[in-house]
């Protein structure tokens, strides 16, 4: 019979350091937020060897007195917590008390540190687990600690550790972390004596962002600040522009705490539902405040899981206030001019022109069209237009009093400070359900709107200066502010933009701030996207009922999914009936596909329903539907659109929310600055 016995000390730290200390970048976490909590300001990290060799850190906190020296490496010894009921009020960030003995038992460490009301500091050294005696030594008030030959004593833990460059990545990602969570704090980290990092301390979040992943990154970024009596989140995300194949850019802070979990990476990628392709991941870095009691910290070992008491209401916090910042965020993808050396004959070659009207070009577009590159349709910013109908009874109808073409109701929300808070900006489409209708479009000639007999403007008028809403360029204040102003004013009726396709794919339109490139089918699809979902969410989805009902025969697997959701079939305009065997009768399906037969609608939305056997979210289930309907019944890239089609589907922009994107996540337009193309043209 087996004997129970205790096991020996040192086993037991081997055995937490199995647990907390998985690799070098292990050892630097737990020490990072000890200097943390200490207090320090200046933070030092410096490693040799991807971290196995040496990892020294050094800091200017509070210290640690002679007395207690030996109690810091001593196994579930802390000073952060003095009662159990401190464990349900953690308001730091280490508190389990055995980091520094794990680390102890498998390296040789040693710990220099000086207190504040003393004239000199006291070293201690532990190798393995035995400790020598304690003597005085020299230094500054804080703490320095050297880890040397770690997993010395632990050949298996060693042998399995990666290469130092490897293990260099985890040392830098762990740096990384406590880095972005603390600002304030000067950090640096040194590579085998090289700096690879020295982090001033700053108020500014993004001027760290910028420090750690560049220019692409940190310009891209939108700042988010919403907090209620629970929940406070503050920081930036990305536009849809800059995205990752991963999570690993997903930066969560939970009371200074990196975190990461499940349910608040599920609300970021419900947040960017169609503004990403599928497979791209956001990039976010945000700081979630709580209150400490309604979070339990004492998950996982190394503390980075989590548990909430109410995580249904973080994560709709989450989800709303990043929904309400794109709902007022101009979201339109910006062409980024790449920085090149101007040739020195550049200013020689230029032409002497200094500006352009719109009717200056008139000649190579008239040039275009008669090659059958273009279908021009001059945009009026008033007056009557007729409705979009690519294909005839499709049930989809346009708007009136159309928005101009080049103006967006959103405003661009760029800004350096994490703790600005943004104005009460409300986007003309309003919130999510608010649309109340289409109105058809009446016909009208195009002759009413004025234009010159080339179509595209007269000697007389220069267009280019015509038009009283601009795009504000993402980083350029005064057209920002020029844009927001402009937009609070009616349009002048008597202003006018031209639209025509190229290529029977691409619309190219424009406004006094730049030039816009439109992928006609994306925008399309879109449209219909949010037409389809305010139908359907109003219950007024039309359907072509079908005289003589029509069978289909399916796969038993098909004919069971098609059963098991005849409901949500139903939503979208699809009615079926289970007829015997693996038929069922089809009796309507939605107008706008009438091009289609009834066997392959069904199909097409059963692919979705199928989903490899899994089981799938409802609303997940109804938006891929909707997603594929709007896909097959928009314009494709090689239709030949009319004048007046252009027209209308330009206009249509205006009324939505999202067509910066299709609902595959694909952007829909690409907006030219003028300042980008000048410099393009090496005008400026």
């Amino acid at each position: 019979m087996p004997t129970i016995r205790q096991l020996p000390i040192g086993l037991v730290n081997k055995i937490a350091a199995g647990e907390v200390i998985e690799r070098p970048a292990s050892v630097v976490k737990e020490m990072l937020e000890n200097s943390i909590d200490a207090g320090a300001t200046r933070v030092e990290l410096a490693v040799e060897g991807g971290g196995i060799e040496l990892i020294r850190i050094s800091d200017n906190g509070c210290g640690i007195s002679s007395e207690q020296l030996e109690l810091a490496v001593a196994p579930h010894a802390t000073s952060k917590l003095q009662s159990s009921d401190d464990l349900f009020d953690v308001r730091t960030l280490g508190f389990r008390g055995e980091a520094l003995a794990s680390i102890a038992e498998i390296s040789h460490l040693t710990m220099r540190s000086r207190v504040a009301e003393n004239d000199s500091g006291f070293e201690l050294l532990v190798k393995g687990g035995e400790k020598e005696p304690i003597r005085p030594c020299s230094g500054p008030v804080g703490t320095t600690i050297e880890v040397r030959h770690l997993f010395f004593n632990t050949p298996v833990r060693r042998k399995f550790m990666k290469t130092s460059q490897t293990e260099m990545g985890h040392v830098v990602e762990a740096f990384t972390r406590i880095a972005l969570a603390f600002p304030h704090v000067h950090m640096t980290l040194l590579n085998n004596d090289r700096t690879l990092h020295d982090l001033l301390p700053t108020e500014r979040w993004s001027e760290r962002i910028r420090a750690f992943f560049g220019d692409e990154v940190a310009d891209s970024l939108i700042a988010i600040d919403q907090k209620d009596e629970r929940v406070a989140i503050r920081g930036y995300v990305s536009d849809p522009s800059v995205s990752r194949g991963n999570n690993r850019m997903q930066y969560l802070f939970l009371n200074g705490r990196y975190i990461r979990d499940r349910s608040l990476q599920h609300a970021l990628g419900e947040a960017y539902r169609g503004l990403l392709m599928v497979g791209r991941m956001p990039v976010c870095f945000l700081h979630v405040d709580v209150d400490p009691k309604t979070v339990d910290v004492n998950v996982h070992p190394t503390k980075v899981e989590v548990r909430f008491e109410d995580s249904g209401a973080i994560y709709s916090r989450l989800l709303h206030s990043l929904r309400t910042k794109f709902l007022s965020s101009d979201m339109v993808a910006r062409v980024r001019t790449p920085s090149a050396p101007e040739p020195a004959f550049a200013d020689a070659m230029a032409p002497s022109v200094t500006s352009h009207s719109v009717s200056s070009s008139a000649g190579l577009l008239d040039w275009a069209k008669s090659n059958n590159m273009v279908s021009m349709a001059p945009v009026g910013l008033g007056g009557s237009l007729p409705d979009f109908r690519p294909y005839p009874n499709n049930g989809l109808s346009g708007f009136a009093n159309a928005n101009p073409v080049g103006g967006s109701p959103r405003t661009s929300s760029r800004v350096d400070d994490p703790f600005y808070s943004p104005p009460d900006m409300h986007p003309v489409s309003g919130r999510i359900g608010s649309f109340h209708g289409p109105t058809s479009l009446a016909p009208s000639g195009l002759g009413q709107l004025g234009l010159g007999p080339s179509g595209l403007g007269s000697s007389e008028t220069d267009h280019s200066t015509d038009a009283s809403i601009e795009f504000n360029p993402a980083n350029d204040s005064e057209s920002h502010a020029t844009g927001m102003n402009s937009r609070n004013h009616e349009i002048d009726g008597a202003a006018k933009l031209v639209g025509f396709q190229i290529h029977n794919r691409y619309l190219v339109t424009q406004d006094e701030s730049g030039m816009v490139l439109i992928d006609q089918h994306a925008l399309h699809e879109r449209i219909l996207f949010e037409q389809i979902k305010n139908k359907v969410l109003s219950k007024t989805m039309e359907k072509q009922p079908l005289l003589v009902p029509e069978t289909v025969t399916l796969s038993p697997s098909e004919a069971a999914a098609a059963i098991e959701s005849k409901e949500m079939l139903a939503e979208i305009g699809i009615d079926i009936e289970p007829f015997g065997g693996d038929t069922v009768l089809v009796s309507s399906y939605p107008a706008m596909l009438g091009k289609m037969g009834c066997a392959e609608i069904l199909r097409e939305v059963l692919e979705p329903l199928m989903s490899g056997g899994k089981k799938v979210d409802a609303r997940n289930l109804l938006d891929e539907l909707m997603n594929m309907m709007a896909c097959k019944a928009a314009v494709k890239a090689g239709d030949k659109l009319s004048p007046d089609e252009i027209t209308s589907l330009l206009q249509q922009r205006e009324h939505y929310q999202d067509t910066h994107h299709c609902p595959h996540g694909r952007p829909t337009a690409l907006f030219f600055s003028r300042e980008q193309l000048d410099k393009m043209f090496k005008r400026i």
